[in-house]
C-alpha cells in the first residue's frame, strides 16, 4: 500500500506507524578489583585484608561489596592475631547487616564491636589499625581507625577521605583551637605518628567515617591500605599509580614504589584496589 498526500497528513495514520519507545535499561557500575601485599623488612606479616562478594555480581547488587585492611601492630603483642580478629569481627558485621537500615551506623558499631573483641582476645595488649569499605547500591560507606589510609582518585584528582588519629592530628586540632592555622603543627613533634586510636585499646572514642554514602562514578578509584604504603608513597606517586588503566597495574606501580624507595626498615605494606566501570 503507497501513502498518499492525504495519508501523511493524517494524523491518526501516522500515529499508528510510530513504534512505541522505551527508555533504556540504565547501565549499572561494576567493580574490578585487585590487592598487594608485602612483607617489607619485617620478619613476619602482621596486616591482614579481606574482600566478600568481590567477584559474585549477584551478591554484590543483592548485598553490596566488602574490602577491609587490618594493620597489626608490630611494637605491641600479637599483631597478627589483631588484624585477624578485627578482620573475622567486621566481616560477620557485614553478614549479617541489616541492607534496608543506615548501613554507615551499623559499619561504624560493627567496628566498635570489633574493637572490643581485639581487646578482649589480647587483654589491651595489641591492636590493629583498621580500614573498611561498604559499596552497596553503588554508594560507598566507610570506616576506618588508626593511620591506614583510604583514597578516592576522581578524574585527575586525589582524595584523601579519612583523618589520621595520630597525635601529629591531635596537635593540630588543638593547634586551630587555639587559633594557630599552621599547617605544619604537630609535624615535627617527636611522638607525631604515635597513635591516639587503635582497635583494641581500652577507651576507644572515635571512628572515622561518612555520615552519609557517598555516590561513586564511572571511573572512580579507591585505595584502601596500610601505611607501609600511605606512609611510603606521597600522594603524586599515588595519583600516579591509581592513573594505570587496570588495578593489576595499579598494584604493580605502587609496589615498585615502594621498592624504589628502598627504606631500610620497610614496614609490612597492603593494599586493596577497586575501580568503578561499566
Amino acid at each position: 500500500m503507497s501513502l498518499s498526500q492525504n495519508n501523511i497528513e493524517n494524523p491518526a495514520i501516522q500515529e499508528s506507524r510510530i513504534a512505541p519507545t522505551m527508555p533504556l535499561p540504565k547501565r549499572l557500575l561494576s567493580y574490578q578489583i585487585s590487592n598487594l601485599q608485602g612483607v617489607g623488612a619485617r620478619e613476619r606479616q602482621e596486616d591482614s585484608f579481606t574482600l566478600a562478594n568481590a567477584f559474585d555480581v549477584k551478591q554484590i547488587k543483592n548485598n553490596g561489596l566488602l574490602f577491609v585492611v587490618c594493620d597489626g601492630m608490630g611494637g605491641m603483642k600479637d599483631g597478627k592475631v589483631a588484624s585477624e580478629t578485627a578482620i573475622a569481627s567486621i566481616r560477620q558485621t557485614f553478614q549479617y547487616m541489616n541492607r534496608s537500615s543506615d548501613i554507615a551506623y551499623q559499619l561504624k558499631e560493627g567496628i566498635y564491636e570489633a574493637a572490643e573483641k581485639v581487646k578482649e582476645q589480647l587483654g589491651g595488649y595489641g591492636g590493629s589499625t583498621v580500614v573498611a569499605g561498604i559499596i552497596y547500591q553503588e554508594k560507598l560507606y566507610f570506616a576506618s581507625v588508626g593511620d591506614s589510609f583510604f583514597y578516592l582518585k576522581r578524574g585527575d584528582m586525589l582524595y584523601r577521605l579519612n583523618e589520621e588519629h595520630t597525635m601529629c592530628t591531635q596537635i593540630y586540632r588543638e593547634c586551630i583551637r587555639d587559633g594557630n592555622m599552621d599547617p605544619a603543627a604537630g609535624r615535627n613533634d617527636s611522638e607525631s605518628s604515635a597513635l591516639t586510636q587503635f582497635l583494641g585499646m581500652v577507651g576507644l572514642s572515635e571512628v572515622d567515617g561518612f555520615v552519609k554514602p557517598l555516590p561513586l562514578r564511572e571511573g572512580d578509584v579507591l585505595l584502601a591500605c596500610s601505611d607501609g604504603v600511605g606512609g611510603v608513597l606521597n600522594e603524586t606517586e599515588v595519583l600516579q599509580a591509581l592513573s594505570c588503566k587496570t588495578p593489576q597495574e595499579m598494584c604493580s606501580r605502587i609496589e615498585s614504589g615502594i621498592v624504589s624507595h628502598n627504606r631500610k626498615h620497610q614496614d609490612n605494606y597492603t593494599a586493596i584496589i577497586v575501580k568503578c566501570v561499566k
